[in-house]
């Protein structure tokens, strides 16, 4: 199977890569299930990349029955580094306008029930996750919109509600009073189990409403975000596409460790089946003498 450095994750709005040419399509099957779709193995900027929908073709998963851990694990399988994420947000701030671009730094967790990690059955572990973006690659995907001359803001609190209906114009109120700067349903799980899986990940989260908090704005329709979406997706491949281009080969973050100190289980207590299932994640650091 063809080992592919970059992935790159389409959310509400942007369903395909123009840019990507050499394209090819592989299923992958997962001890987690099935992905979302197939990924899309093609060139862009000359470089080697993945393209995952990440509510399948036709926009058929809702947020709460997305298989994250199996669009994740897939990337590692395909020998993924960096993932690079667009995915549809609402504002909780003034200054952060529908068709404004940002690049978050932060997370607060609103989600129910979903499951964020690759760990249980035998092998426990506990990651860092104070910064759950990874600064080199968001970084680069900032840059990559300013030379794009897109609006674009860098650092934020992106809130991650579960859905799939919006907010209640109290919990609106609420995460303003908290600070938070977006909202949205979906990156919170991947940026974990990315984390999880030692891959960088950025978001390039795409602005279309006000959320409902807003006087002038005081409810969220489809419509209204499909609509600036198509507006926003032409400049969010310019961006990945930008961002694709300046990536470096080698990397020098701490995501490519992230699992050096986590593991906590003895590695002869590990189950047979665990360690098998993912050896992509964790055979470099179960090593038996």
């Amino acid at each position: 199977m063809e080992r592919v450095q970059i992935g790159i994750i389409g959310g509400s709005g942007l369903y395909d890569m123009a840019e990507v040419t050499d394209r090819s399509e592989v299923t992958l099957q997962t001890p987690f299930g099935e992905p979302s779709g197939p990924y899309v193995l093609g060139t862009l900027r000359g470089k080697r990349v993945a393209f995952l929908a990440r509510h399948g073709a036709g926009h058929r998963f809702s947020p709460s029955e997305l298989n994250f851990r199996a669009n994740i694990f897939g990337m590692k399988m395909l020998g993924v580094e960096y993932i690079l994420s667009a995915s549809a947000v609402g504002s909780l701030k003034e200054e952060y306008a529908p068709l404004h671009i940002v690049i978050p730094d932060q997370f607060i967790d609103r989600t129910k029930g979903r499951i964020s990690t690759f760990f249980g059955r035998g092998l426990v572990a506990h990651v860092g996750f104070a910064h759950p973006f990874c600064k080199v690659l968001s970084g680069i995907a900032f840059d990559s919109g300013t030379r794009a001359k897109a609006t674009i803001h860098k650092g934020g609190t992106y809130v991650c509600m579960e859905g799939p209906q919006f907010s209640t114009l109290a919990e609106s109120r609420l995460y303003r009073s908290w600070g938070a700067d977006i909202i949205g349903m979906t990156n919170l799980q991947e940026a974990k189990l990315a984390r999880e899986a030692e891959i960088c990940y950025s978001t390039i989260a795409l602005v279309t409403d006000y959320d409902c908090w807003h006087p002038d704005h005081d409810s969220v329709t489809v419509d209204m975000i499909i609509a600036n979406l198509m507006q926003n997706a032409k400049t969010a491949q310019q961006i990945i596409a930008g961002a694709v281009d300046a990536l470096p080969y080698e990397r020098s973050c701490e995501c490519a460790s992230a699992l050096k100190y986590a593991l906590i289980t003895r590695p002869d207590a590990v189950p047979a089946q665990t360690r098998q299932d993912l050896a992509p994640l964790v055979g470099k650091y179960l090593q038996t003498t």
